[in-house]
Order: structure tokens, then sequence, then C-alpha cells
């Protein structure tokens, strides 16, 4: 591959819930607003055991030699996109855990409530103008993010290591559409009509021909993030 890899790496981030959240909720996203779930399985009646509404999805995927001749082909082939999807991009190794988090929460902070002054709040205001290298530039130079997301890594269930060949994404609807919000590419994928009810159905769609491409992997995780409110169960 010839892109240079990045100057600054950071552990990655297991695919846990449970670590997931409490990365979330120390940031300043209220434990009442939402929460990571995982998804247990792709088809029908496992999505439907996934708390409702979901409002964002994170799906880990192996990095192959056909996931990324993949990307580099759409990559080429320049699509018109909503201005108003949240999107970066990666500029520090192995952040991809937390870009999907900042992804997820960043396009529906008018469906949840930040605490104010926390960090989440203050890096989406502080970013919102930027465009997605100005955005990645601010997280790859902000010390408290990085000191997070360090505690984050090693609150996991498997050992850290900055060798992975693992990479997260996010799904999420914006005015309608399914986006695909991976910071590797250099820009959002969409993946046509979706809407807020049905966004878990409609990212299970391309996550289940994401994996049918790769076969002979078996890496694969998919987190729900939902909304917490009366009566969403």
């Amino acid at each position: 591959m010839a892109e240079s890899p990045p100057a600054k790496r950071w552990l990655p981030l297991e695919a846990n819930p449970d670590v997931m959240n409490q990365f979330l909720w120390g940031l300043g996203l209220p434990e009442v607003e939402a929460e990571c779930y995982d998804v247990y399985g792709l088809d029908e009646e496992l999505l439907e055991m996934v708390p409702k509404p979901v409002l964002a999805v994170l799906f880990l995927y192996p990095l192959t030699s056909q996931s990324e001749e993949e990307r580099i082909l759409q990559d080429s082939v320049k699509k018109e996109t909503s201005g108003k999807v949240y999107f970066m991009k990666q500029t520090v190794g192995n952040a991809c855990g937390t870009i999907g988090l900042l992804h997820g929460i960043g396009n529906i902070t008018s469906e949840i409530k930040l605490l104010e002054g926390s960090f989440l709040d203050r890096f989406f205001k502080s970013t919102v103008n930027m465009d997605p290298l100005e955005r990645a530039m601010f997280l790859e130079n902000d010390r408290e993010m990085e000191v997070a997301h360090s505690v984050a890594a090693t609150a996991g269930e498997t050992e850290a290591s900055d060798n992975v060949d693992t990479h997260f994404i996010c799904f999420t609807c914006v005015d309608g559409e399914l986006y695909e919000l991976d910071g590797r590419r250099s820009e959002p994928v969409s993946h046509g009509a979706s809407s807020p009810s049905s966004l878990l159905q409609d990212a299970a769609k391309v996550i289940q021909c994401m994996i049918q491409k790769n076969p002979d992997s078996i890496n694969f995780n998919v987190i729900a993030i939902s909304k917490k409110s009366a009566g969403a169960y």
C-alpha cells in the first residue's frame, strides 16, 4: 500500500460496549441519553433484540487485500453527499474506534443532550465549521482525548497491542440517507435511502455484503448506539 503510516499511533479500542459506554459517558454523553449495545447477529430476529431507537451503528471488520482494493475503488468515484454529515479524517493510527464513536455522536447531536462544557460538547462546538482534515488534526493534537482513549483502550478484556489488522467504521442516517463514515476514506459514502427507524436493518444489509466478500475472515463485530428514553423498549 502506498499510503504513508500515520506519525502518531494510539492503542486500539476494543469492540466492547461496556468499554465504549464508560468512555463516552466519561467524555460527556449522559448515561440517561444513550448506550452502546452488542448486535449478536444480522438476521431479523436478532436485530429486533437491539434496544430502539438505534442512532448509529459501529462495524469492526478485518482489513484484507480485497477490502482495501474496494475502498480505493470506491474512493475514486466522487458522489454528492449531504453537507449536514459530520465527517472527519483519521490521521492517528488505531484511532478508528474513537473516530467511529465521534462520527456516531457527531451526527446525532440534535437527538441527544451532551453535558454542557464536557469534552464532547466542546469538541463538536469547536470543530463544527472545520473540514474533515482540520477535525482530524484537532483530534490528533488534543491531549485530553488521547489520555481518555488510552484509558479506554487498556480497559478491555484483551491485551492491548498496537499491531492490529481490523478497522472500525460507522453507519448513520442523515437527511434520509444511510452513510458509511470511515476516516480512511476521502468522504462519506452514501448507501441510499434510509430512515431513523430502519437504520439498523439498512446498515445490516451493507454489513452482510461486506462480510460475504471476506468469507475467510471471522473478525467482525457490530455495535449499536441506542437512545435511552421512556418507552424506547
